[in-house]
């Protein structure tokens, strides 16, 4: 067992979902392990923003000395997924275009429960982590450009 690339490939995906496939590759971990730590760094991400997002966001919120933009282009996008698609959307887009970390913040600033945006996001990041990952391991004109980078 090589633990300290495990960690690395959790601690990248925690980062950046996508980086986490591409270090489990680099790293040259098997196909399931990098799928099984891509989505445990993920999760792991989720749970600790979950679970001490509300008190980051009501200490932002005591430091602000001028109200938020509320009609900002981002602001927009995220009220259009969530008008859409619900803490659904959200957990399906956190892998693509949000962070671990912004996803987690974006669900919870829609105030969902804890279970419910977990569970979505649990779901959505083992689908994207098996899609990327089987991604970066069977395509051979990728599996080239990444190893002669």
């Amino acid at each position: 067992m090589q633990w300290g690339s495990y960690f690395a490939v959790m601690a990248a995906t925690a980062v950046k979902f996508v980086a986490g496939p591409v270090t489990g590759f680099s790293l040259g971990l098997s196909l399931w392990e990098t799928i099984i730590c891509t989505w445990i760094g993920m999760m792991f991400t989720v749970t600790i923003m979950l679970s001490i997002g509300r008190l980051a966001i009501n200490a932002l919120q005591s430091f602000r000395t001028q109200k938020p933009i509320i009609f900002s282009k981002r602001a927009r996008f995220a009220v259009q997924i969530w008008t859409r698609f619900g803490v659904k959307g959200i957990a399906v887009m956190t892998p693509l275009l949000f962070t671990p970390i912004g996803g987690s913040l974006l669900a919870l600033s829609f105030k969902t429960p804890f279970l419910r945006t977990w569970i979505f996001m649990a779901i959505a990041g083992i689908f994207w982590g098996i899609v990327f990952t089987v991604l970066l391991y069977q395509l051979t004109f990728l599996r080239e450009w990444v190893l002669h980078r």
